[in-house]
Parts: structure tokens; sequence; C-alpha cells
């Protein structure tokens, strides 16, 4: 023996899973990494949500009341006011930097709605098939042929006027695209060698939709997810904008519809209007970016094309 042997430390399952987690998280973000636009989308994300979450920190609440607002009405931007005032006073930077917290929140869980009625739908459509597929399909069909605002401004009218209808509204409206591609991706899956070994080992349908379709359906849902943030956060905007929305919050659509109330087109005061435009803008723009850059990251294809 020529000197003690150093004792090797048993490696658990646990360690190991998550060894390989991190590797995959490594070669993701190696993938993402490479595409520029997809970057510049997820810093101008960051940079949006930072302001959102840090907006209490320096936006005094008192001063967004419109009898508690420190300025003159209609003020061009000025040093102290670098984004101007609205018709009552006040900071219009202010009402931007808070109605970011309105307008994200709706869209993250308006998404988040929609991602889990049309992934629900599409694994239990793609996986039973037959006549339960093809009712859930027509189902889909129906919701696919209503235009979606339309269908949004309907729900948002005869309910309530609140921040939960909104996110209502928009949830049960955008589901269908989610459950088409879901139902794609669970047909695929299911005809997969592995899914005929759990059939034969005695696995019963739960445990084939929740072991083995939903994490293979998952690189789809989390690039849908993405794109579809931006589509309810202009829905949102356009909703405020309509009058439909929640008249206690503030948010970039209820911000342009008092642009609009007050004459801001015809009066030229553009630092009413594009400010809040150009926020939904910007982060429309961002979303899209992730999630276009995440489908390329996930989908093999695509990969291959570049």
């Amino acid at each position: 023996m020529s000197g003690p042997q150093r004792e090797q430390v048993p490696v658990t399952a646990r360690a190991l899973a998550w060894e390989r987690r991190r590797r995959a998280l490594a070669g993701f973000w190696r993938e993402y990494a490479r595409n520029r636009a997809g970057l510049f989308g997820l810093v101008g994300l960051s940079v949006f949500v930072v302001l959102a979450v840090a907006a209490p920190l320096f936006v005094d609440p008192g001063e967004l009341s419109v009898t508690g607002a420190p300025g003159r009405a209609h003020q061009p931007p000025s040093l102290a006011y670098p984004l101007g005032t609205d018709t009552f006073g006040r900071s219009v930077l202010d009402l931007v930097v808070w109605g970011a917290r309105i307008s994200l929140t709706v869209g993250f869980l308006a998404t988040a709605m929609s991602v889990a009625l049309g992934t629900l739908i599409g694994i239990v459509a793609g996986h039973f098939g037959g006549w339960t597929s093809a009712v859930l399909m027509r189902v889909t069909d129906w919701f696919l042929v209503l235009p979606p605002l339309v269908l949004a401004v309907a729900l948002a009218a005869v309910m309530t006027r609140s921040t939960l209808t909104i996110i209502i509204a928009i949830g049960v409206t955008v589901w269908p695209a989610t459950a088409r591609l879901v139902r794609a991706q669970t047909l695929a899956v299911e005809a997969r060698p592995y899914i005929e070994r759990a059939w034969a080992l005695g696995a019963g349908h739960a445990h084939v939709m929740r072991r083995h379709v939903l994490p293979n359906v998952m690189p789809v849902v989390l690039a849908q997810t993405t794109l579809l943030v931006a589509t309810s956060i202009i829905a949102e905007s356009t909703l405020a904008f309509l009058g439909l929305g929640d008249p206690s919050t503030i948010s970039w659509g209820g911000i342009l519809q008092d642009a609009r109330n007050a004459g801001a087109v015809s009066s030229g005061i553009w630092w009413y209007m594009v400010p809040p435009g150009l926020a939904i803008a910007l982060v429309a723009l961002s979303f899209t970016l992730c999630g276009r850059a995440l489908e390329g990251v996930l989908n093999p294809k695509l990969r291959e094309r570049r």
C-alpha cells in the first residue's frame, strides 16, 4: 500500500438528477445566448419587470391620485417632469412606471390561465382520441373562428369591471392555439415506443399523461407562453382603451384612454400618448423575441436551419 486511499463518496440518485438538470440548464443558456435578438428581448423584459416590482420605491402613490397631483395639467416634458403631466397634473413617467404593474400582472395571469386550459384540453384530446377528441376539438374550432377581441369585449362588458374580469376575459379567449399545438405534440409523443412499454407495464391514463406526455409537451408550452404574454398585454391595453378596464387602477391602456378623452391627439399633447404606447410596443416586442429564441432553442429543426 503506497498510502491511504481516498474514500469515495457514494453518489445518490437525487445528486445525479440535479447534475443532469444543471448541465441541461447550462446547455440551454449557451444555445439561448447565441440568439442576439433573444438576449435583447430578455434584457428589455428584465428592465420592465424590475421597474414594475420596484415602482413603490420611487413613485409616491399619493401623487398618482387625481386630487393629490402636484403639477399643472398638460405640462410639456421638463426636468421636473421628464415625460410631462396628464390632465390632472400627474407625472406621465410615474403613471407609466406604475401602470406596468397592472399590465404585466394581467399579461402573466391571463397567459397562465390560457396556457393551463389549452394544455389540459390538448393533452386530453390527444391522449384519449375518439369522440372525446372530436368534441374538444369542435369546441376549440368554435373559439378559433370567433374573433378573440370581440369575445373578450363581450365578456368584459357583461361582467363586473375589475382586473379579475379582464384576466378571465383574456384567458378564456386565447387558449385555442395552445390546445391545437399541444394536441399535435401529444399525438407525436403517444406514438413513441416507450409509451407502449408503459402501457404494457400497467401504467394508467393519469400516469401516462402526467409522467410521459406532459414533460414532452412542456417545451412547446413554454415557447407558446412567452408569445401569449405579449398578446395578453396588448389585449388588456385594448380593453382598457375601450373603457372596459378597472377604473380604480392605472394601466397603460387606461392611460391611453384618458389621453383620448382629453383630446390629446387633436391638441398635440404627444407626451400623454407616446410613452404608454411605446411601453406596450417594447414589452410586446421583448416577449416576442424571447419566444422566438426559446422556440429556436427547444426545436432542433429550427437550430439546424441557422
